[in-house]
């Protein structure tokens, strides 16, 4: 049966409708090259010879294990507790389809209302839904929740924030017909003179802020905070969760909404996805946050239930009470969260958090020692993440150094090019000091070289 079974009345009868003579016009609009492309696969294989060749193309990866990793940028190398695979291992929870429909097993909402739990105790927050797709998602789902909440259409949000994250931002704004307003920045951070005037030029909805931002650098989310409520404004935290052991969470500081990425709560980097987005609130905001939530209640004979309470979705209520259509949650990856959290508690957080930061202030020092290098921002300050200036330009220098088994950071040329001799380091509790001293070693050599990185041999 065709996957798509309909006959040739049918497609002559929606061609008519759409007022097109082919399927080919129906197509005009995607360009040629791009059409019906010639594959060229090869021919067919065995199972066995099939298994091999699998088996050779993965063994073109290398484990990040192998590897002297300094990298960040929003996707961490964190150690993952044994648990946490045990945990989402089971094979009632990895083959379970997504659990949103009022039938899910008891074991699974309760997992979930865990979650919830333990998202809003973190950031300080009343409320937290069952989880989004990734950081990126989640902040633009809580900048569209501000501008229904509060009928303004103005986002304002912090240059700083993750390039990717503000691209996701800029896509969800402009389908609602919103204006997005990038806030300037002054050394490293949001300048709150600037701040200021853009809050007074017109109606804002919501201010958006990181902490700490891309650069690794801590915000003054406390001050942005009052600059947006002196404006009517609601305030959303994109927040870094272990940086939330450490740092106020955003709910101490008056936020109303914070957005995260859960990658670091016991998830891998695996190549970059899939993640797990955070979204909490204050009590107010709850019936305008999307996604569903799981609540805890009594069942008929008094014993404990969990059951979905709230569900905001299309599919699930009246259109036009819907507050978005985002229509999954990423329920093995909030498990992974809810095991790692559950093991890690409070102290385990912390001491996470301070490990990381030990180690990164002890290398951003001995890194600054070698001529030639030094931090980019030396006045502001940061938690594990730093960006070092370098005599060379850093992504030829990244290159290089990566065909050596170190990975230096994160290039800033593509994102700033201001910043084409910066590189983004990071360490976290997996950075080993036996990794340190081959990165400075490293470094030593490229400082003591009069040749451009590129030509060497």
């Amino acid at each position: 049966m065709a996957y798509l079974p309909n006959s040739d009345s049918d497609r002559a009868e929606m061609l008519l409708a759409l007022g097109m003579d082919s399927v080919g016009e129906l197509f005009r609009d995607v360009p040629v090259g791009l059409r019906d492309p010639d594959l060229k696969l090869p021919p067919p294989l065995s199972e066995l010879d099939l298994i091999g060749e699998m088996s050779r193309l993965a063994g073109r990866n290398r484990p990040l294990s192998q590897w002297d990793c300094f990298l960040g940028a929003g996707v961490y190398s964190r150690f993952i507790p044994a648990i946490v695979r045990a945990t989402i291992g089971r094979p009632e929870f990895y083959t379970a389809y997504t659990p949103y429909q009022a039938e899910a097993s008891q074991g699974y909402l309760q997992s979930i209302f865990e979650f919830q739990s333990m998202v809003t105790e973190l950031f300080d927050l009343d409320v937290a839904n069952a989880s989004m797709y990734d950081v990126a998602t989640a902040t633009a789902e809580g900048a569209l929740l501000a501008t229904m909440h509060t009928g303004r259409p103005r986002v304002l949000a912090a240059s700083t924030l993750h390039p990717e994250v503000l691209a996701v931002l800029k896509t969800y704004i402009s389908g609602r017909g919103a204006e997005l307003v990038h806030l300037p920045h002054r050394e490293g951070v949001t300048d709150l003179e600037g701040a200021r005037s853009a809050l007074a030029d017109g109606e804002p909805a919501v201010v958006v802020v990181p902490q700490p931002n891309f650069l690794g650098l801590l915000e003054p989310v406390g001050e942005l905070v009052e600059l947006a409520h002196g404006a009517g404004a609601l305030a959303l935290v994109v927040a870094d969760p272990i940086a939330a052991a450490v740092v106020a969470p955003p709910g101490e500081l008056g936020a109303d909404l914070a957005a995260a990425d859960g990658q670091q709560l016991g998830i891998p980097p695996q190549l970059g996805g899939p993640t797990l987005g955070l979204l909490a609130c204050r009590d107010e905001l709850v019936r305008r946050i999307p996604g569903r939530l799981v609540g805890m209640t009594n069942d008929s004979r008094g014993g404990r239930a969990y059951c979905l309470t709230l569900q905001t979705r299309e599919q699930h209520i009246r259109r036009e009470r819907a507050t978005s259509n985002i229509c999954t949650n990423h329920a093995l990856m909030a498990l992974a969260a809810t095991a790692y959290l559950a093991k890690m508690g409070e102290a385990g957080l912390r001491g996470v958090a301070d490990i990381s930061y030990r180690r990164a202030h002890h290398l951003a020092g001995r890194l600054c020692q070698i001529p030639g290098f030094s931090l980019k921002f030396p006045q502001r300050d940061f938690l594990w993440e730093f960006v070092l200036e370098t005599p060379v330009e850093a992504e030829p220098l990244a290159r290089e150094l990566a065909g050596e088994g170190i990975l230096a950071g994160y290039p800033l040329g593509g994102t700033d090019p201001e910043l084409a001799r910066c590189l983004l380091v990071c360490a976290t509790e997996m950075t080993s000091p036996a990794a340190m001293d081959r990165l400075a070693t490293r470094l030593s050599r490229v400082s003591a070289s009069p040749v451009p990185v590129g030509a060497r041999t």
